[in-house]
């Protein structure tokens, strides 16, 4: 059966495949979703301690017919409804990425409907607009994942001020290497989340690092090291480790580093609304710090639910959306950009 189907609605057919999640969703008028299919090849990926690009690519290959077919069969249209294509070209893996553009360029041709590439970071920040319908722009948002963390104002629907950013290691990046040393394998963020929850997270003091230059920029490589020194002089010592401690010493130093430096860029820059995305805004402790400090302070606080912090086409569907209505296009010669920065077109 089909849904109704009205000539001011604009449906969207998003395709994301920059990373190990193989994705198709349909959405409508940008903030409704009505299918988002995700084929997650973590189970393969945990053999080798992490994503191994060459295994993505073709996994994306063998799923991407499926994952958009079954997206279309649980919207109840067809491609022929669809008004646009959305589809990730960077950042990403270039593999990854070149699979999902390939496939989207394709579709766009055969069917002879227009194409637009989306940001996948802008992807991430679009979440939020997916459940919470009273979010419009400005506000300040805080993108943290495994390859990524910025602090940005979001001026309009697709229009970025950059704050600050990593100088080294991204906090998703920092996650997946403490939780290597300590054995606890990948995918790092949701099991130090989860064994963090044991432990007391004043345990053990960690470094917060300030970095020169930029109050609002991050760095976790010092945060980093001296979780892996603690480690290293445990086990030279022969002294027992408490590893639920030492992970919610750890994970309560990297939420502190975020959550001081958004509300503090929130007042200075006098937002009333904070928003966090990208995967690592799943993590229990960020969401918790960041509401209560949000609280405190007047500031009204938005996430995504779990689903939409992770890889996702719904989200890219909702940032086509509003590139759609802005007049943006893609031409057939669009290509995967894997260094691809925010802002960037």
């Amino acid at each position: 059966m089909k849904k109704n189907h009205t000539e001011e609605d604009v449906y969207i057919l998003a395709i994301e495949s920059s990373c190990d999640e193989t994705a198709a969703a349909v959405v409508k008028n940008g903030r409704e979703i009505l299918s988002n299919v995700i084929s997650s090849q973590i189970d393969l990926h945990t053999l080798y301690g992490g994503v191994v690009p060459e295994i993505a690519s073709r996994k994306h290959i063998e799923k991407i017919n499926q994952v958009i077919e079954s997206a279309l069969l649980e919207s109840g249209l067809t491609l022929e409804n669809m008004d646009a294509i959305g589809v990730t070209y960077g950042p990403g893996l270039v593999g990854a990425l070149l699979v999902g553009v390939a496939e989207a360029k394709a579709m766009a041709y055969a069917a002879d409907k227009p194409l637009v590439g989306v940001h996948h970071i802008e992807g991430h920040v679009s979440a939020n607009f997916i459940e919470h319908p009273d979010l419009e722009p400005p506000f300040m948002c805080l993108i943290v994942s495994g390859g990524h963390t910025h602090l940005v104002i979001v001026r309009d629907y697709g229009e970025f001020e950059i704050l600050g950013r990593t100088r080294d290691d991204a906090a998703g990046e920092a996650f997946d290497k403490v939780a290597r040393a300590v054995g606890l394998g990948y995918p790092g963020g949701p099991k130090i989340d989860k064994a963090a929850k044991e432990g007391n997270p004043q345990a053990i003091k960690f470094p917060r690092a300030r970095v020169d230059g930029n109050v609002y920029d991050f760095s976790f490589s010092g945060l980093k090291s001296a979780v892996l020194n603690h480690i290293n002089h445990a086990n030279m010592m022969g002294e027992e480790m408490n590893i639920p401690d030492l992970l919610a010493s750890f994970q309560n130093a990297v939420v502190d580093v975020l959550v001081s430096h958004t509300v503090e860029a929130a007042k200075e820059y006098g937002f009333k609304k904070v928003a966090i995305a990208g995967g690592v805004a799943s993590n229990s402790a960020l969401r918790k710090g960041m509401k209560d400090a949000c609280e405190k302070n007047g500031i009204a606080f938005y996430y995504p639910s779990p689903i939409y912090c992770t890889d996702n086409a719904a989200m890219i569907g909702t940032a086509a959306y509003y590139e759609f209505i802005n007049g943006a296009r893609a031409g057939l010669d669009l290509n995967a950009v894997p260094n691809l920065k925010l802002g960037e077109r």
